[in-house]
């Protein structure tokens, strides 16, 4: 009898700590980024400008009537393939509006310039629930496809953007060996409601949740401005974005990026996105010996997190987009 008690108690610890491990696992992989390793590159290049120029046609002509006249693909060209073209991506719930001041800038300095809306982006309707369909896999297909046309538009490619054109611009860096600079501005790696060490679960939770829709700004609603942004925002569409940050973070450990040069930006007077995990990138990019650049646009600018929109309040692209000309042209 005591010995069946005994082998009866052993059996119950044996499952006891079963089920602990198995609990264990489980916690820990909340943890985890899930299914980045999925977001790989598939490069299929423009090879000369006449079929970059029929794929931007192709992007422009794409649901033309749903969307916003200004938020159409930009396209500025000196009509034939020129030395250096530069990417512009812009922020989520926004589109390629808000970088036509400074794309105007670069084309004056002779560069060929793309700004193409994210996926789901610049829709009339405003108040949309499509943008909360974006995902990462969708972002970093984009990724490939700007940079692809860009191969037809110049012999030297400049891939720019901020906040979720940040990550779309850090992605690229990692992945495309035909990028020649990449200015990575304020990625959304994580957001300032998130503490750090919880970016992961709460990405992970966020996903598996049913979407939440939320104002940017809950007094003025519908009627924020500009009129050409989304003035809502999907809880899904923001985990989607920090996942395909996390498959840069994670490659950044191991990997060096393969574009040429790496310029990154940040703006302490951020409120928006977590500047802790962008240096932490920057570190693991270093380490691995890459041709790296750091500039802070300091507190006292008072910038906001969207540093590209003239028609943002407290913007100040007179000072902004001057430094980022200087940066990309030295």
């Amino acid at each position: 009898m005591k010995t069946q008690r005994s082998t009866a108690r052993a059996r119950l610890k044996r499952i006891g700590l079963s089920i602990l491990v198995v609990i264990l696992v489980i916690a820990g992989s909340l943890f985890l980024p899930w299914n980045v390793s999925a977001l790989v590159s598939h490069p299929h290049p423009a090879q000369n400008y006449e079929e970059a120029v029929q794929r931007i046609d192709a992007l422009k002509a794409n649901r033309l009537s749903e969307m916003n006249p200004e938020c159409v693909a930009q396209f500025m060209t000196h009509g034939q393939k020129v030395d250096q073209v530069i990417v512009l991506v812009h922020g989520y719930t926004n589109c390629p509006k808000e970088f036509v001041e400074l794309g105007k800038q670069f084309y004056d300095l002779g560069y060929n310039v793309l700004i193409a809306p994210l996926p789901h982006h610049g829709l009339k309707n405003r108040l949309s629930d499509e943008q909360g369909e974006l995902n990462a896999k969708e972002l970093a297909a984009y990724t490939d496809q700007v940079v692809d046309i860009a191969r037809g538009l110049g012999s030297h490619i400049t891939i720019m953007g901020y906040s979720c054109g940040g990550v779309v611009t850090a992605w690229a860096a990692q992945n495309r060996s035909d990028v020649d600079t990449a200015v990575v501005m304020s990625p959304a790696f994580g957001y300032l409601a998130v503490p750090t060490p919880l970016t992961a679960p709460v990405m992970n939770y966020v996903i598996a949740a049913p979407d939440v829709f939320e104002w940017w700004d809950p007094q003025l609603q519908a009627a924020a401005s500009p009129d050409y942004t989304y003035p809502r925002y999907s809880k899904h569409a923001l985990a989607q974005i920090m996942r395909l940050g996390f498959s840069v973070q994670v490659n950044s450990w191991f990997k060096t990026p393969l574009a040429q040069q790496v310029i990154v930006v940040t703006n302490a007077n951020d409120d928006s996105v977590n500047n802790e995990l962008t240096a932490k990138v920057a570190k693991h990019w270093l380490e691995h010996d890459t041709q790296l650049v750091t500039y802070e646009f300091p507190v006292s600018f008072k910038l906001p997190h969207d540093l590209v929109d003239s028609n943002k309040p407290n913007s100040n692209t007179k000072v902004v987009n001057q430094k980022l000309i200087e940066l990309v042209t030295h």
